[in-house]
């Protein structure tokens, strides 16, 4: 059984982490809500095989997350291990200037520090669908029509990446679901969909989550 870290802020009182928890079932899950400490424990490398993140760092009413988190996130990512980042967490650590360029599609936060365009997200519902994509987890994750909830659009490409679901709206064709590797080789996934209770609560949305961290704990997802 893996050992996953879910570490999530409470998302503006709708508490997604909580309702994914079910997409991790089979795997011994340790989810924390509002707390970094985790993220700064020296046993971080040794205790865990997947690191999964749903938070934005500075919202939420949390502080910005330590000196000791940023070294022992970087030394988990420089040893390879793999990395889920869910909904809006690729800007999990948008004030760490490295982290910003290893996320693949970087949401982008008003004021950035880099001064990009801001990512947005329009609510109305849309349909996940499977992208034409040479990555194994495209030919496994079904189409999935979403009742209305956050659509993130506009993002920033940071580094080459699969993209494995997709979505068009009148704004256009965004990725949905989307994987790529770090420069140390470790198996980044981002799974964007899911903010409102009905959607992170709905199980074929957590079945599609499942089969993404089924992969990352696979020997194929290694580069």
């Amino acid at each position: 059984m893996s050992r996953i870290l879910l570490v999530a802020d409470n998302h503006y009182g709708q508490h997604c982490a909580q309702h994914l928890a079910p997409a991790f079932s089979g795997h011994h899950l340790s989810l924390v809500e509002d707390d970094w400490r985790p993220l700064e424990s020296d046993d971080l490398l040794e205790g865990y095989d997947l690191l999964a993140l749903h938070a934005i760092a500075g919202t939420c009413g949390n502080p910005l997350p330590g000196a000791e988190a940023e070294v022992q996130v970087r030394r988990w990512l420089e040893a390879g291990r793999p990395l889920l980042l869910l909904h809006g967490s690729s800007a999990a650590f948008w004030h760490w200037p490295w982290w910003q360029d290893l996320v693949g599609w970087r949401w982008v936060r008003p004021n950035d520090p880099a001064g990009a365009p801001a990512s947005t997200h329009p609510i109305r519902p849309y349909r996940l669908q499977p992208a034409k994509s040479r990555h194994p987890l495209a030919s496994r994750l079904q189409p999935l029509d979403i009742p209305s909830d956050e659509i993130y659009i506009h993002l920033e490409q940071v580094c080459p990446s699969w993209t494995i679901m997709e979505t068009t709206t009148d704004e256009g064709t965004f990725p949905m679901v989307h994987a790529h590797h770090s420069p140390w080789g470790g198996a980044i996934l981002g799974f964007l969909p899911g903010h409102a209770a009905a959607v992170t609560g709905h199980p074929e949305l957590h079945q599609r989550l499942r089969c993404c961290v089924d992969w990352l704990l696979s020997a194929g997802a290694q580069k």
